[in-house]
Formats: C-alpha cells, structure tokens, sequence
C-alpha cells in the first residue's frame, strides 16, 4: 500500500513538473515573438540611379544667359531636359515671365529639391517636374528646350529633337555641341568662359540639317 502511495505522488511530480517545463517553454516562445514583432522591418535597400550624365549644377548667371539666348517671353514653354535642381524652369518662369515650365530628371533627389525650390520661389503653379527618362518624355508642348548634358547624349536626343519639336522651336544647350547640325549662334559668357549654343528647330522637310541618326 505504501509502495502504491508512493508510485501516485511520484506520478503526480512529474505530471506537475512536466506542465511547469511546458508553460516556462511557452512563456519563452512567447518572449521571443513579442521580440521580434517589435524589431523594426530592415529598409528594402535603395537601389542606384543609372545616371547618363553627372549632376553639375549651372551658375546662375549661366542660366539668366541661356534664358537669354533662347528669348524666352511670355508666350513660351519651357522644358529642361535633365533639370537638376530645377532651377532653369524656375527662372524661365519667375524671372523671364514664361507661361509653364517643365522639367525632367531620372534622379528623385533632384526632382524633389526641384519641388521644394519651387514652392519656396512661389511658382508651382505655372512649374512641373516629373522623375522621367528624358528620352521617353514627350516634347509637343515645348517651345523652348534647354540642355547641360554630354555630347554623346546630345548627339542620341538630336533625332527627338528634330522629330517631335515643332518648327521654330528654339534648343539651347549649356557647352556641348550637336555635332554636325551646326547651331545658329554660339556665344561665351562673362564671367566664367562658358560655351552656349542655339539652335532652332526647321520646317519639317528643310535638309539644312543632317537626318541621319548619329552612330556612336
């Protein structure tokens, strides 16, 4: 009787020490999960912007004299091809009375500060920007269209150019050429030496400008 005694109480022990082990085993997964639900999610990693041209901001007398050159008025449109920081779309509006701007740019950290640059000059609502492969962007609504990118750039958008940009369209690009299709006037601006060149879209049919696409 007493052996049969003993069997019970050792029986009930281990009964009570196994659901003691089995709930201090569940208080623990329990821990660990509360953990983990509170560790922040890791940041996807941002991936890098595949850029065709480095970001070099133009002086702001560059810009006044690009603006210049172009005779931007009141009539005119202005896209900025590769825009930066906003600042030529800003200026063609505010300073030089364009009716719109727009300008593009494949990096969001520039099309933002061009956002940012606008509210603060007070002129988003006759301004865009748009994060956008300025190859794909469409230039109907362009009557002027500035430039600061590379000749080899210059030389693949030039068919665009002639194709999509109504005739009299006036381009101006900051020191880079266009290869053969010879501009209309060049001009070095003082202080700082910098190359501007002009152009003006012809009537379509006129061959005073190379057709063929540059090869590269």
């Amino acid at each position: 009787m007493r052996i049969a005694t003993l069997v019970r109480m050792r029986v009930t022990a281990l009964a009570v020490l196994a659901v003691i082990v089995a709930a201090c085993a569940a208080a623990q997964n329990a821990e660990v999960r509360q953990q983990s639900a509170q560790q922040p999610t890791p940041a996807p990693t941002q991936q890098p912007v595949k850029k065709d041209v480095p970001y070099v901001p133009t002086p702001q007398n560059v810009v006044d004299e690009m603006l210049t050159l172009a005779n931007v008025t009141k009539d005119d449109v202005l896209y900025d091809l590769g825009c930066g920081d906003g600042r030529l779309v800003i200026t063609a509006v505010k300073k030089f009375g364009a009716k719109r701007g727009f300008g593009v740019d494949i990096d969001p950290q520039r099309i933002a500060e061009s956002n940012e640059n606008a509210k603060t000059a007070g002129v988003t609502d006759r301004v865009s920007f748009a994060v956008q492969d300025l190859f794909q962007t469409d230039l109907k609504d362009a009557t002027v269209v500035t430039l600061y990118l590379l000749p080899a750039v210059n030389l693949k958008l030039r068919p665009k150019l002639l194709s999509d940009l109504k005739p009299g369209t006036r381009v101006v690009s900051h020191s880079f050429d266009m290869g053969d299709w010879k501009p209309d006037k060049t001009i070095t601006v003082q202080p700082g030496g910098q190359i501007l060149h002009l152009w003006t879209i012809p009537a379509k049919g006129v061959q005073s400008v190379p057709a063929a696409t540059p090869a590269f």
